[in-house]
């Protein structure tokens, strides 16, 4: 690896090889032992003796390695420290939700009689749009770098908004709720600077509550109210909006979630549905919410919070066309989504083209370039984007963690489903429980932090629906066609005895193999292999305790891929089991399964993440990119993996799978049934 010295002249790279290199079976060798302890002398100042030279060089030598290990246990324990704590910083830096860079607790309140803000509509979607660009134009006194405009929405923004007990503030009045968007003043020209006057322009969707545009100085860390605008509002804010399709749980059945503004006893909701010129059927839909101490903690539960409106989820069948509908109980009026269309899951074992999208970690950009902090999801558009000009020519989704990173502030949610809803209105998107959507200490999560920002799981399993027995625990099984998949939810314990574990094994042991050939695992972090510079670092190259329990499973039910995310890039290992690659081909396998290929494709859309420089023997293809993976079954014996690049959706690695039914019977080493000799 390069030398990367820090500040304490630690040459970082050569002690990760060195250190990898004692840790794990996965790296090649060529450079010797001796070499990366001859760095660590060299940086460190130490004499460390390999053992090969300790054979070759007699006793003075050995007694030289002996008075010297002790320094060098205690160097390779506070090397191991500074480079853990470094690389978890770096991974929190960049994952930094944008809206968390707001000190809005810290915001006073000074209008100026010389300073202005104001919209150009004061009355949004009058033709049913749910989106609209909105100009705002502005004026103050002095320009300077530090003015910033931002989105509030409900408009009425001040004390009032604050929750009962929270008593930090600077001055009253004072702000207590995060603004849904922003940007910086010197963005709208150059002449901004001279004249202290500019325009910029906002996307706005419906979002159930009306809005203001504010206008501060200070920069985002001291922000100071100097003006705000009218309030601006949708003609019909409480609109049915963002469907999300997702498979039920039995093959033939398909889920509609939606969010609106109608509680129940404002409005009944149901879903209109038939074969287009057919007679249409409605059906019930059931509805759910979640409230400020729904959340777990801060900025969720404080700064964060907004009120997220109804979720309301009915099922129905086959081809169709549908709608929302809300019926209003004062007079029976009927309020009416746009119509969409869909087309059913095929039947477990269908002989018939399946196609599927799987990707991991995209989040959500806006189109308006708001809301921008440390180049923090530049890829999802990309992403999204993509995959909308493709929707024909493909049939599920699974996006397997991470999903909007809203990371606690809650307004972002409706950001990310109006970004999907083309692909979600249209196809099954499926999603898995990631860090950042469940992760928050002494709530049950695995993983002690607060990734979720307080959300705590409640905001996804509210929004979304999946065919989970308790979507608490946000682990499931679903087949389409020809695959099954077993999608899994790392943030809780998955280790051997546990509840997920048993699920785990019953799910792929339930796969009918002769029906359904294609056997796919999923789950957000990596519980196979990575070459992510992190691992690295930790010398494990896979979540700790990731595999050690799980490729038992994968080897036993002969899994053709495991699928991550978590990490932001993409890498294809080859067919791998106990550190072994079991098939030396690249491009196509066939026959016996007899390892699992692991593939990480956590590049949908959020910053990303470094490759270790060492070269992982097992370590197929690696991209520092934005993609995702398209996988299509032709038929019972033929699969065809490609990863494509957000950017220009082109594929840049493929591979494909030939294979009969008695290759999954085959009996391969821990996967074999029991056999006894009797007649």
């Amino acid at each position: 690896g390069e030398k990367d010295k820090t500040e304490n002249g630690i040459i970082r790279a050569e002690f990760a090889i060195f250190q990898a290199q004692l840790r794990s079976p996965g790296i090649k060798t060529e450079q010797s032992i001796h070499y990366q302890s001859h760095a660590l002398t060299h940086s460190a100042g130490l004499v460390f003796v390999s053992p090969s030279i300790q054979n070759r060089g007699g006793s003075s030598e050995a007694g030289r390695l002996k008075m010297a290990m002790p320094c060098v246990l205690f160097l390779l324990l506070l090397l191991q420290c500074l480079a853990f704590n470094q690389a978890a910083g770096a991974m929190a830096s960049g994952g930094e939700q944008p809206l968390a860079q707001i000190g809005i607790h810290r915001a006073v309140f000074a209008l100026h009689g010389n300073a202005s803000i104001k919209a150009n509509h004061s009355l949004l979607g009058t033709k049913g749009e749910d989106s609209e660009w909105v100009t705002v134009k502005f004026r103050i006194p002095t320009a300077s770098p530090d003015y910033w405009i931002a989105v509030f929405s409900p408009a009425k923004f001040n004390s009032s908004s604050c929750p009962a007990g929270d008593e930090r503030r600077v001055q009253p009045p004072y702000i207590c709720s995060a603004p849904i968007k922003y940007k910086f003043a010197n963005e709208s020209s150059s002449k901004y600077v001279k004249t202290g006057k500019g325009s910029l322009k906002f996307q706005l969707i419906n979002q159930r509550q009306d809005f203001s545009f504010a206008l501060f100085s200070g920069g985002l860390s001291n922000p100071t109210l100097v003006a705000v605008s009218a309030p601006i509002s949708f003609a019909n804010p409480k609109a049915p909006l963002y469907p999300r399709l997702a498979q039920g749980k039995s093959w033939n059945e398909m889920t509609v979630t939606w969010t609106s503004g109608y509680n129940i006893d404002e409005a009944v909701p149901f879903l209109q549905w038939g074969l287009k010129g057919d007679t249409q059927i409605r059906s019930p839909a059931g509805t759910l919410t979640f409230n400020r101490n729904s959340m777990c903690g801060p900025p969720a539960r404080t700064v964060g919070w907004r009120d997220p409106g109804f979720f309301h989820t009915s099922f129905l069948k086959d081809f169709y066309t549908y709608k929302m509908g809300h019926m209003l109980s004062n007079n029976g009026s009927i309020v009416w989504s746009k119509s969409y269309s869909f087309k059913s899951s095929p039947y477990p074992g269908q002989d018939s083209l399946q196609r599927v999208i799987i990707f991991g970690d995209m989040g959500k950009a806006e189109r308006d370039g708001s809301n921008e902090y440390n180049n923090y999801q530049p890829g999802s558009l990309n992403t999204t984007d993509t995959l909308i000009k493709d929707l024909d020519n493909y049939d599920i989704v699974f996006h397997i963690g991470d999903i909007s990173y809203a990371n606690g502030y809650i307004s972002q949610w409706d950001q990310f489903t109006q970004m999907v809803e083309p692909i979600a209105s249209t196809v099954p998107y499926m999603v898995a429980s990631g860090n950042h959507e469940r992760d928050y200490p002494g709530s049950g999560s695995f993983y002690d932090t607060n990734d979720s920002g307080g959300e705590c799981g409640v905001v996804a399993e509210t929004m979304f629906y999946v065919p989970a027995e308790n979507r608490a625990k946000f682990w499931y099984s679903t087949d389409y066609g020809m695959f099954h998949f077993c999608v899994a939810d790392t943030e809780h314990d998955w280790r051997e005895g546990s509840e997920q574990y048993k699920f785990i094994e019953k799910c792929l042991a339930s796969a009918d193999r002769q029906k359904q050939p294609w056997l796919v695992f999923i789950a957000h972090r990596v519980l196979g292999y990575s070459s992510n510079s992190f691992y690295a670092m930790q010398g494990s190259f896979e979540e700790p305790m990731g595999r050690d329990d799980m490729q038992k499973l994968w080897q036993k039910y002969k899994v053709d891929i495991a699928f991550f995310g978590h990490v932001h890039n993409y890498e294809r290992t080859c067919p791998i089991y106990q550190n072994i690659c079991v098939n030396k081909e690249k491009t196509h396998y066939s026959g016996t399964v007899n390892g699992t290929i692991n593939v990480v494709v956590g590049g949908g859309g959020s910053h990303l993440s470094d490759f270790t420089p060492l070269q992982t023997y097992w370590s197929i293809y690696k991209d520092h990119d934005y993609g995702f993976v398209k996988l299509t079954a032709y038929n019972h014996s033929s699969l065809l993996f490609e990863y494509k690049k957000s950017s220009d959706g082109v594929v840049y690695d493929s591979f494909t799978i030939s294979r009969d039914y008695r290759d999954v019977l085959a009996c391969v080493h821990d996967g074999c049934e029991a056999t006894t000799w009797a007649m």
